[in-house]
């Protein structure tokens, strides 16, 4: 088989061996991979099961001076060191009125241009599981606009404001999944973290008032359009993972290990045959602190109980980061190829 179709056997719940895995390097990881191998040639081990062929950047930030940057909705961000963080939010007060709210095709400029490259890089990575990216989703950008803790109150001092907020993204959200109507790419993929370490941020029930049907709707959109829909959130979700499930969710990806309720072993007893998982090999935990001895055991056993009945693609929970030992990210290269 194609690994396209690897991936393609997981999300329809087949088993497969090996179970398609994706494996990302931030920082100097992948440079001192090469220095522990004398040689780049452990790059051409990795098989691309799936590969992004085109996406939306929803920030659209502009650079101010070296150390800060403006998104398309007027936030001011300093970017100069890690964490970033917001300066000024677009809208200092609970309305609407002050907000110069942009239109779709000013994120992508050319649509011409942007569909055709992407129909280029489908037609090249055709043995590939195809995925469109359109990042940082509605309840991550209400918070971008309004600050964090604004956002947060807003959802509950000023519930239709927050809610009238929602709405306009939801409507560009759902501008920005029609532009891939005519592309054949196999997913649409978003990101919008809902989760902290213990729980929803917004709290199960306003998570359902405000994002749920917001998300049903893009979701079904994606559908209609005959690709699977795929979403990243960090932290704790599991109390609203049958909510997820509900609205359409195919694919949940990160599943940290270490947020509560998010024991991957467990959400596979529990919900494998209704959605797939990608990730749950623990970067907080595993990645970081464990022996390659140890990293290789996991993801065996990652493999044989996610990967039972499929449902399953195999993954960090987060790309490898700066600061991995050499010698784990090694162990995890070495054990995801030799499945």
């Amino acid at each position: 088989m194609k690994p396209r179709e690897f991936v393609l056997s997981q999300l329809e719940h087949r088993k497969t061996h090996p179970v398609p895995y994706s494996l990302g390097f931030e920082g100097d990881v992948a440079a001192q991979l090469d220095a522990y191998y004398g040689t780049p040639d452990w790059r051409d081990r990795l098989t691309l099961y799936m590969a992004g062929v085109g996406g939306i950047d929803t920030v659209g930030q502009m650079r101010v001076d070296e150390a800060h940057v403006r998104d398309a909705f007027g936030s001011l961000w300093r970017d100069d060191r890690r964490p970033w963080h917001l300066v000024e939010p677009a809208l200092s007060e609970p309305s609407l009125d002050s907000l110069n709210f942009p239109s779709a095709d000013s994120f992508y400029g050319d649509l011409a241009q942007l569909q055709a490259s992407a129909l280029r890089a489908c037609a090249e990575k055709a043995d590939s599981f195809q995925i469109i990216h359109i990042g940082w989703g509605l309840f991550e950008h209400s918070w971008r606009i309004r600050g964090f803790e604004n956002a947060m109150m807003d959802a509950i001092t000023e519930p239709e404001f927050y809610a009238a907020l929602l709405d306009r993204l939801t409507d560009l959200f759902l501008a920005f999944v029609d532009v891939w109507t005519d592309v054949p790419a196999d997913a649409i993929m978003f990101g919008d973290d809902w989760g902290f370490q213990q729980g929803v941020l917004l709290g199960p029930e306003r998570w359902r008032t405000y994002i749920k049907p917001r998300w049903a709707k893009i979701y079904q959109a994606v559908h209609e359009q005959g690709k699977y829909v795929i979403s990243h959130s960090c932290g704790s979700v599991v109390d609203i993972l049958p909510d997820i499930i509900e609205i359409g969710l195919d694919v949940l990806e990160s599943v940290q290990p270490e947020a509560r309720g998010m024991n991957p072993y467990s959400l596979k007893a529990k919900f494998g045959d209704e959605i797939t998982f990608w990730g749950c090999l623990g970067s907080q935990s595993t990645v970081q602190f464990a022996s390659p001895h140890e990293i290789k055991a996991e993801v065996r056993r990652l493999c044989t109980h996610m990967g039972a009945g499929g449902g399953y693609i195999l993954a960090p929970a987060k790309s490898l980061q700066p600061g991995t030992p050499v010698e784990n990210a090694a162990a995890i290269v070495e054990a995801f190829v030799e499945q």
